[in-house]
């Protein structure tokens, strides 16, 4: 692959290159021809030839003419070696680029195991690092040239997964990113990531008796003297834990664990000191004393190591995703419980002129043929077809690969479109998957990516409706604290029973309810009625799903 993708960026960087190698190359192969068939040439003559040879004027004639050519050839050969060990070398130094999007391919291909749905093609990834080669920074120097394409390229392949992933597995993406990554640039030890990912098990910890401290449990001791014994960074760590209880105890009991400054040479690496640890050993440490704040400290990390960018996945955006698509690739929202993105996908629909040239079909027992008939006409026409809960036609779901395999760009309208919505489903085709842009529609994680989805949620994203109101200043604040309301229930369900005691699906139709509502009472009355807002907005529209008392 990494062969492949070098031929890839090479032929964008240096098409001279690229041609001139191809050239070398019939050229070799047109030499080798040649030299076989004089070769053939040279056995004729001397098989057919009668008595001694050297009488045969024709025979010595032949030979003659073909030692000449012969070296002609080998001269030649000599030469193109030359230029192509030139050449070779010039794409050698384009190699980081391949290698790096060769790792990063692997890593996109593996998340498959997490998901079923989560499925990428080599051609969908190449047609992306095309893409991502184009649009990257120029530059005349090769070596920031490279460093513009790789940066740009990880950044982009970023937001183009992320769109097809859950919230849950958005940072894994990017952890296992980062790590592989760093892997390859020899600055994260095979045994250390191994040790994050197993806590050590089967090695042998290092013999310090476990303190009698309530807090240290037989578990947390077990991994910390394993700690010690896979790096040597560590080695110290269990006597110096012995030595300074108190200090450590400190850590333990801190809210922020991982924000804390460690004891002792323990602290993070300031160059200035060598038993200083590395972010990555301590997230080792982190996982013995505090697992719970694993998944905080892992955020930090690939903040530290990748940058800001990488930890907030971009909000869910219908307009990009329709503008990677083509008539001949089907655009599939991956549900998720409570998430709906019909309505987006009408107002977008209607955005685009669509509004009378879409059909939408939910998918069950029969529905099958008469959605074939649908897309058969709309290939045609230029329509949108919706096709919605997929996953409860699973036994039609063949037919539909088959139908996507025969829409050929040549007989499809360009403006044909196939939108299709399931959830996580096993019978799902593969081949649709790998070749079709998927995006999931749910809440991000974090209260300020949450508001600035709401913000570009109908009815608030419209102009037409936030600059409505006849006391601006009013509804914009109030909108503001709505949207704020509606980002903290839902991250509050992030929180298990310390949340909610039962994790109720408050989704967007509960937001934009109670904004056309806002607009309503604001508009309405002279003085802002608190009351009315609190009992719709609390008791109703949000107030109305919960169940429990204490919730």
């Amino acid at each position: 692959l990494e062969d492949q993708l070098l031929g890839v960026v090479v032929a964008k960087e240096r098409p001279d290159l690229a041609e001139e190698k191809n050239q070398l190359i019939i050229q070799g192969a047109a030499n080798k021809k040649q030299l076989a068939e004089i070769e053939d040439q040279i056995l004729k003559v001397l098989s057919a030839s009668e008595g001694n040879i050297l009488e045969d004027e024709g025979a010595v004639k032949i030979l003659s003419a073909s030692k000449v050519l012969s070296d002609e050839i080998s001269e030649k050969q000599k030469t193109a070696d030359a230029t192509e060990a030139k050449i070779d070398e010039t794409r050698a130094g384009y190699r980081p680029v391949a290698k790096h999007s060769s790792i990063i391919f692997f890593c996109t291909a593996d998340m498959a195991n997490i998901g079923d749905m989560y499925q990428y093609s080599l051609q969908w990834f190449t047609e992306l690092f095309i893409r991502g080669i184009e649009d990257a920074e120029k530059s005349g120097d090769v070596p920031t040239r490279l460093k513009n394409i790789v940066e740009h390229f990880t950044f982009f392949l970023y937001i183009n997964v992320c769109r097809s992933l859950f919230e849950k597995d958005k940072l894994l993406f990017i952890f296992l990113l980062d790590c592989r990554i760093m892997s390859s640039e020899g600055r994260l030890p095979e045994e250390e990531f191994s040790f994050f990912l197993t806590g050590g098990v089967g090695v042998t910890g290092k013999p310090v008796p476990k303190p009698e401290e309530e807090w240290i449990s037989v578990k947390m001791w077990g991994e910390i003297t394993r700690l010690a014994a896979v790096v040597p960074a560590f080695a110290d760590l269990p006597a110096d834990i012995v030595k300074d209880i108190k200090a450590w105890k400190a850590i333990y009991d801190d809210a922020q664990p991982q924000k804390a400054p460690l004891p002792g040479k323990y602290r993070l690496l300031d160059n200035t000191r060598e038993m200083d640890t590395t972010p990555f050993q301590q997230l080792l440490l982190l996982r013995c004393l505090r697992p719970d704040k694993v998944l905080p400290a892992v955020n930090d990390f690939v903040e530290g190591t990748m940058g800001r960018k990488f930890i907030e996945p971009p909000p869910f955006d219908l307009p990009g995703s329709y503008k990677e698509s083509t008539a001949v690739t089907p655009l599939l929202f991956v549900l998720s419980p409570g998430s709906d993105p019909t309505s987006a996908l009408l107002k977008f629909a209607e955005d685009m002129g669509k509004s009378n040239d879409i059909s939408v079909i939910s998918m069950g027992q029969g529905q099958g043929p008469k959605a074939a008939v649908l897309i058969k006409e709309a290939v045609t026409t230029g329509k949108w077809v919706l096709l919605q809960n997929c996953h409860l036609a699973a036994s039609w779901m063949p037919a539909l690969e088959k139908i996507c395999e025969g829409i050929k760009p040549e007989s499809a309208d360009e403006n044909f479109r196939l939108w299709l919505t399931s959830l996580p489903s096993p019978s799902f085709p593969v081949t649709i998957l790998q070749s079709g842009v998927k995006m999931t529609n749910e809440p991000p994680r974090g209260l300020r990516a949450n508001m600035r989805r709401s913000y570009q949620l109908e009815p608030i994203a419209s102009e037409a409706f936030f600059e409505s109101s006849n006391k601006p200043d009013v509804f914009k604040k109030l909108c503001f604290g709505l949207c704020f309301i509606h980002a903290f229930v839902q991250e509050r369900r992030g929180f298990g029973p310390i949340g909610w005691n039962i994790p109720y699906g408050f989704d967007d139709g509960d937001l934009r309810i109670s904004a056309r509502q806002l607009l309503m009472y604001v508009n309405e009355n002279d003085a802002t009625p608190f009351e009315a807002l609190k009992y719709a907005t609390g008791e109703c529209n949000y107030g109305g799903r919960v169940a429990d008392g204490h919730d």
